[in-house]
C-alpha cells in the first residue's frame, strides 16, 4: 500500500507534545499504525522535545509544584488516548472487536473502542459513532459512503481529520486511497465524491463542528452530529 497523503508536521508535533485532542489523535494514530514514514517523523519530534526539555534552565519550584505535577499526571492518564503515541497504541493486544463491513478487521488502534451501530444519515451514507475508552465525550465517527455517492458540500469550524480505511474518494484537492490521511482546515469547503468502483469507509474527527453548505446540507444540518 502506497500512502500519498500524510500527517502535517504541525499535527505530529502536537501529538508528540500531547496537545492534540483525543479524537483527532486517534485518527492520526490509525494513520501512523500503517505509515512508517510518519512514525519516523513522529519519533524525530519526540526526540527533539526530549532534547529541548534537557536544555531548559532549571527554575525554583513553588511549594505546590509536587501536588500540581501529580494532578497533571492524573489528568494525562484520564486522556491517555491523546497523549499515547501510535506505536504504543499499535502494540495493545487485540480483543474480540467489531469488524468493518466485508469482514475487514478494525485497525489496531481502534480495537479498544466501542463501535456503535451503523445509522442512516443520508442517501447512501451511514455513520457509526466510535467511543474512546478513556474519553467517551470525544466525537469520533466511522463513515460508510456508497460507490459514486457525494457527501454534502461542507466546511468546518476547526480542522477535519479523515483516515481512509476502505475504498477511495476525490474532492477539489485530490484523490485519497486506503492509508491516506486528510487534514482540512476551517478555511476549506469541499465535497468528497466516492469513486464508482466501491464504497468508501473512513474514520473522521473534528476540532470543532461541521458546517454544511448548499440547500441539502442546510436541510439536514440539524440531524447530523459530526
Amino acid at each position: 500500500m502506497t500512502i500519498h497523503h500524510h500527517a502535517t508536521d504541525e499535527t505530529l508535533m502536537r501529538l508528540a507534545a500531547g496537545t492534540l485532542p483525543a479524537g483527532p489523535a486517534m485518527v492520526v494514530a490509525t494513520h501512523l499504525a500503517g505509515c512508517p514514514v510518519c512514525r519516523a517523523r513522529l519519533a524525530q519530534f519526540e526526540a527533539i522535545g526530549g532534547v529541548l526539555l534537557d536544555e531548559i534552565e532549571p527554575a525554583p519550584m513553588t511549594p505546590d509544584a509536587f501536588a500540581a505535577a501529580l494532578a497533571a499526571i492524573d489528568a494525562e492518564e484520564a486522556r491517555d488516548v491523546a497523549g499515547t503515541t501510535a506505536a504504543a497504541m499499535a502494540r495493545r493486544p487485540r480483543r474480540a472487536a467489531a469488524l468493518l463491513p466485508g469482514g475487514i478487521p478494525l485497525p489496531r488502534p481502534l480495537q479498544d473502542c466501542e463501535i456503535g451501530p451503523w445509522r442512516w444519515i443520508g442517501i447512501g451514507v451511514r455513520a457509526s459513532a466510535v467511543t474512546l475508552p478513556n474519553d467517551p465525550a470525544e466525537r469520533l465517527t466511522l463513515l460508510r459512503v456508497g460507490p459514486g455517492r457525494k457527501l454534502p458540500e461542507h466546511g468546518h469550524f476547526g480542522t477535519e481529520f479523515t483516515q481512509i480505511l476502505v475504498g477511495s474518494f476525490s474532492d477539489e484537492f485530490g484523490r485519497y486511497l486506503p492509508g491516506d490521511l486528510t487534514e482540512m482546515g476551517s478555511e476549506v469547503e469541499h465535497q468528497p465524491v466516492v469513486d464508482p468502483d466501491g464504497e468508501c469507509i473512513c474514520l473522521a474527527a473534528l476540532e470543532g463542528g461541521m458546517r454544511l453548505t448548499g440547500f441539502f446540507g442546510r436541510l439536514i444540518q440539524p440531524f447530523v452530529r459530526l
